[in-house]
């Protein structure tokens, strides 16, 4: 069982940034694939960003494409989102979910049904 903690959630005003983490306790990150999902109020729950086990190949959500980065450092046990030019309609509960992927360091996740592992989600509401 992977327990994941994300953290960097926040207020901030448009066209601010915020960096989101995401560690697991207990497990390493390296034989995981992770991505970020979001979910805002009376919504289903959206794929923002995916980054492969080894780090190397990423995919982001068109909303988000040019303003979000997701990275890791497998080192560190973290996998990181930077958001940048943040909008009022980024306001969210962002989610960090790790799937397990032994054997594969390029394959990216983007539907929240192949993640094996949530985190409990931090809150960003941007303002206008």
């Amino acid at each position: 069982q992977v327990q994941l903690v994300e953290s960097g959630g926040g207020l901030v005003q448009a066209g601010g940034s915020l960096r989101l983490s995401c560690a697991p306790s207990g497990r390493t990150l390296s034989t995981y694939a992770v991505g970020w999902f979001r979910q805002a109020p009376g919504k289903g729950r959206e794929f923002v960003a995916g980054i492969s086990r080894s780090g190397t190949s990423t995919d982001y959500a068109d909303s988000v494409k040019g303003r979000f980065t997701m990275s890791r450092d497998n080192a560190k046990n973290t996998v990181y989102l930077q958001m940048n030019s943040l909008k009022p309609e980024d306001t969210s509960v962002y989610y960090c979910a790790a799937k397990v992927d032994y054997y594969r360091d390029y394959v990216v996740f983007t539907a929240y049904r192949s993640y094996d592992y949530w985190g409990q989600g931090t809150q960003v509401t941007v303002e206008p």
